[in-house]
């Protein structure tokens, strides 16, 4: 059973409108869910790849180029 209140109005929805309203709306929850989840799985890479990568050739490169500065 389904209940909507609108302007006062009260609807109820039984049967198979009910179930039909809520797999609708239980199959678009699950979509937001699963697309959340691949924005911060995509995000959390993107963090990774730059920690294990860029991280260490800015340090790398810093060793290599710090006696080609000079004397301080």
């Amino acid at each position: 059973m389904l209940i909507i209140s609108r302007d006062g109005k009260t609807t109820v929805v039984t049967g198979w409108r009910a179930w039909l309203a809520w797999t609708v709306v239980s199959v678009l929850a699950a979509i937001a869910i699963v697309a959340g989840a691949a924005l911060l799985l995509g995000f959390a890479l993107t963090l990774a790849i730059f920690l294990l990568f860029v991280v260490p050739l800015a340090i790398a490169i810093t060793l290599i180029m710090s006696p080609l500065r000079g004397p301080r």
